[in-house]
């Protein structure tokens, strides 16, 4: 069996650092401050098996390039091509949170009803927790029903300062 190769880079960033990582076909994970390389292989090992990764800048030009905008306030959208492995729902999910537009929030509710399940809130959480790609598939921008910062994977100081960058004021919970 021929292995599949990942491609990683740690992005040194004045405002936050990530950890990326990509096949031929597309971003597979993003990470921020409090994650690791480590983290980064090993999800990729759980997700590609037979994986061998690989830190490689060149390669992750493009994907390094449209981050850096973003981070520096130039990009509002990523044109980044996926290579997104989850069940169908986490699939329709992860698809929805693309739908959110810079600099605005929705809520796990809004979310639910958006993909025809309203009574599926918390598996809609669930679902947004596994999101691999912070920032691209914009989580962050997903707030709690009575308007409050309500939890990230990346941890709720990241998603303050995604929130704060896109010029959106929250209750702290």
């Amino acid at each position: 069996m021929e292995k599949k190769v990942i491609y990683a880079a740690h992005v040194k960033h004045p405002y936050m650092h990530l950890y990326i990582a990509s096949s031929e076909k597309g971003l597979v994970f993003v990470g921020t401050d409090h994650s690791s390389m480590e983290e980064l292989t090993q999800y990729c090992r759980r997700r590609f098996p037979h994986c061998e990764v690989i830190e490689e800048g060149s390669f992750m030009k493009p994907y390094i390039s449209q981050l850096i905008e973003y981070l520096n306030g130039q990009r509002k959208e990523f044109s980044l091509p996926f290579d997104l492995h989850g069940t169908p729902f986490q699939q329709e999910v992860w698809k929805a949170l693309c739908d959110i537009p810079y600099g605005k929030t929705t809520t796990y509710g809004e979310v639910a009803r958006q993909i025809g399940n309203p009574k599926a809130v918390r598996a809609v959480g669930g679902a947004i927790g596994s999101n691999p790609l912070s920032i691209v598939i914009p989580c962050h921008r997903v707030i709690g029903k009575n308007g409050s910062l309500t939890g990230y994977s990346g941890g709720l100081d990241v998603k303050k300062r995604l929130l704060d960058m896109e010029g959106i004021s929250l209750l702290m919970s």
